[in-house]
Order: structure tokens, then C-alpha cells, then sequence
């Protein structure tokens, strides 16, 4: 599994939010591409950035900043937030997104979905973003009604082969993941998924990574990096994520074929 620091963007600073309350919020850098270069001076091999300004307005307002952490920085970068139109996806790929992360949109507009599978589909990821088991839109700040895993099934059945979940009430909280709720995504989702919520500890990385669903790909971690409760090294060795790395077969020299006559 790829450990996938956070670098949440609101008003141009980097910050947490804490169960997703944007009257919460803790700033931990006053520049976003600072924070992004500790990851990545730390060893991360990818980041997931969200713009958290444009998840609350319906459309980016940090793309900036994403094409300074992209352009920058040498890693790959998974970027959301406000992505309700193909304007807004194609903006955020050309400002070097290698993945966007759409939210709202995908739930409420098939035809948006359908369109941005059909012309990016390998580079779209859908985030179900989850509160008492229902999912929550626009920046978290929305409660539905939909139930999560009819939601996962509804994305799936068009084409979705990508997804990050996010347990809203655990996000920002320190308090570890739900393991079995984790199981029982794994056990829906047909494709792969991402997941976010709770991280706190270095056990809480273990605990997923000990799991060994093999459509959990990587875990987003944020205020326990940014509060130092270990570090992006520490976090990518409890997830084994080089042991996930295949290594490369040597090829082995063919023998030149004996002359002949």
C-alpha cells in the first residue's frame, strides 16, 4: 500500500479540518508547497492534495498551488475539490494533476460522470466521503440521504474503477480507523480504493496494512504527519510499501546460437 500525505488547501494555507467542520480548522503551514516538499524530502512517493476552497464553492480556486507542487516537486500528485465540469478536470491535469478526485458531481450529474470516464477514465478517482453511513457532498458540509455502499455500486456500474473512502467522523480525530468498516468496503468495492479517516498511530497503519485486501491500495494520512506522530519513512514502512514494489526480472543474456557449417 502507497502512503499518500495530505496537503488540504483553504484560503492558501495548508490545514486540517477536524470531522470535516471547516469552523475546526488547524493551520499547519502558512505555504502548501512547503509542507508538500517535507513529505517529499521525507521519502513520499505520491500526494493527495484537496482544495478545500473549491470542495465548499463548486469549482477550484487552488490550482496555483497545484501547479507549483506538481511542477516542483518530482512526484506524482492526486489533486480534488471543485471538479464539477470537464473544464475543471482538464484545468486541474494541465496544472499537473496526475489523478483528479471527483466528489459531488459524480453522485449528481451521470452525464458529467459518464463524459469524464469516457475521456480520462484512468486518471479519474471518485471519493465517497462518509458520515453515519450515508455520504456527505459539497465539502463534506451537505449530508445526504444515499447510503454508502449503494453509492459505491452506483459508481462501479458506470465505469468507476477508482475510489478513495473517507469516514468523515474519524477524519482529523487521531482515533484510528474502523477496521472492520474498512473490510466491508473492501469486500463492495470492485476496483480499487484509497483510505482516509483517523490515522493516529503507527498501529493504525499496521492494522490496514495486516488486512491484506489487495483492492486497498494506499492510505491518506494527515494531521498525524503534520503533528509528528511519525514520519512519512515510518508510516511507508508499516504499510510495507516497498515490500509491494515488484521488483524488475533481470533478463538473462541469451547464449549466441553455435555456428553452423
Amino acid at each position: 500500500m502507497i502512503l499518500y500525505p495530505a496537503i488540504d488547501i483553504r484560503d492558501g494555507k495548508a490545514v486540517r479540518l477536524a470531522q470535516g467542520d471547516f469552523a475546526q480548522e488547524t493551520v499547519y503551514d502558512a505555504e502548501p508547497l512547503s509542507a508538500a516538499r517535507a513529505w517529499v524530502e521525507g521519502g513520499a512517493r505520491w500526494l493527495h492534495v484537496v482544495d478545500l476552497d473549491g470542495a465548499r464553492d463548486g469549482k477550484p480556486a487552488n490550482l496555483a498551488h497545484l501547479e507549483r507542487i506538481a511542477g516542483e516537486l518530482g512526484v506524482p500528485v492526486q489533486f480534488g475539490g471543485g471538479l464539477r465540469s470537464l473544464a475543471s478536470i482538464e484545468a486541474a491535469l494541465a496544472a499537473g494533476a496526475e489523478r483528479v478526485i471527483l466528489g459531488t458531481a459524480a453522485y449528481t450529474d451521470v452525464d458529467f460522470l459518464d463524459e469524464a470516464i469516457a475521456k480520462h477514465g484512468p486518471r479519474v478517482t471518485v471519493s465517497v466521503d462518509v458520515r453515519g453511513g450515508k455520504v456527505a457532498s459539497a465539502g463534506w458540509t451537505h449530508q445526504t440521504e444515499m447510503e454508502a455502499g449503494a453509492v459505491i455500486e452506483h459508481l462501479q456500474r458506470r465505469g468507476v474503477k477508482r475510489l478513495v473512502y473517507s469516514s468523515i467522523e474519524r477524519d482529523g480525530m487521531l482515533t484510528g480507523p474502523d477496521v472492520e468498516e474498512v473490510k466491508r468496503v473492501a469486500e463492495a468495492v470492485r476496483g480499487t480504493f484509497i483510505y482516509s479517516g483517523g490515522i493516529g498511530t503507527l498501529e493504525d497503519l499496521r492494522a490496514l496494512a495486516e488486512l491484506r485486501q489487495v483492492n486497498l491500495t494506499g492510505v491518506i494520512v494527515g494531521k498525524a504527519l503534520y503533528e509528528r506522530r511519525f514520519t512519512v519513512a515510518e508510516g511507508r514502512a508499516a504499510l510495507r510499501e516497498d515490500a509491494d514494489r515488484k521488483p524488475k526480472r533481470r533478463r538473462t543474456p541469451r547464449r549466441p546460437e553455435p555456428a553452423t557449417g
